[in-house]
């Protein structure tokens, strides 16, 4: 079975996410929105499959990231949620909550070995 299929995002706490998405803004480019940025790409050879990888900044209080003390959090891009899920109760991994499904795909969270908070996302086909 497939697992991560890439990066979906990079999250990271910061003091004043308005001033860091503006500064990313005037300085590198980046088309941000309230968010972060997107950005957009083509999945290998198949130019009508589209895939996105999101950028965001988090206020450095946010709770989101919990029950990780860390500053960054890293979204994964997998294929089949729910059997992968299955499969990683069976080998012990920490299952933060349940799937959570949204117009643009399935979440949820997990603990690595070294207490970081990673996000699962199957996008929506």
């Amino acid at each position: 079975m497939k697992k991560v299929t890439g990066i979906g995002g990079i999250f990271f706490k910061c003091k004043d996410p308005k001033a860091v998405r503006e500064w990313y803004q005037k300085h590198l480019g980046l088309n941000t929105n309230d968010y972060g940025a997107t950005f957009e790409w083509y999945e290998g050879d198949d130019s009508t499959k589209k895939g996105q990888t999101q950028w965001s900044p988090f206020d450095e209080k946010t709770k989101y990231f919990e029950p990780s003390a860390k500053e960054f959090m890293i979204n994964y891009r997998v294929e089949n949620l729910v059997e992968l899920v299955e499969q990683l109760k069976q080998e012990g991994v920490t299952i933060v909550d349940k799937i959570e499904s949204f117009d643009y795909g399935k979440f949820v969270h997990i603990i690595d070995l070294e207490g970081n908070k990673i996000e699962l996302w199957e996008p929506a086909v």
